[in-house]
Formats: structure tokens, sequence, C-alpha cells
């Protein structure tokens, strides 16, 4: 066997930090990294690498996030409860 046959896989990717081999996506800005420049998350049911640009920007929770989108979801209900509402003082 003179050489090895390429299977066709992508090179590996590189950490947008260090330019070395990454180990998975920053959980916030979806960037790779590798282990030695990301933090993992604090509390939650999962454990998330975040990347040290981003822990500088809002720290290593994701707790923000979810807040955004638990208060976006009460916009939309509660919306729909004033449109609801309306409807129903208008048909008096």
């Amino acid at each position: 066997m003179p050489a090895l046959m390429s299977s066709g896989d992508p090179p590996d990717a590189k950490c947008a930090l260090c330019e070395r081999t990454a180990v998975g996506p920053c959980a916030r800005c979806k960037r790779p990294v590798c282990g030695d420049c990301c933090e993992l998350t604090e509390g939650g049911a999962t454990t998330f690498a975040i990347c040290l640009t981003c822990v500088k920007r809002g720290g290593n929770s994701l707790a923000p996030a979810y807040r955004g989108l638990v208060l976006w979801l009460a916009a939309i209900v509660v919306g729909l409860a004033a449109f609801a509402a309306l409807t129903i003082a208008l048909r008096r």
C-alpha cells in the first residue's frame, strides 16, 4: 500500500480564538472552540461550552437567553389575551 486514501472527510475545524483543533461550537455565537478557549455553563439540565469572548461579554450562564425567550413568549400570550378581551368587548 503506497499511501492511504482519503475518505472525503472535511478537515478538522479550527478554534476561532487560537487556531487549534476545535472540539465543538460555542453555545452563544456558534463559533468553533477548543477545550482551552471555553468555559462550561453554570446550572441548567445540560452543560454547554461558551467561548472566552462570549464569557467576557456576558458571563458563562445562558440564563439571559432563556429569560429573553420567556419574555418573548409572555408578550405573545399577553397580546393574544388582549385581542380576545377586545373581541369579547366588541361583541356585546
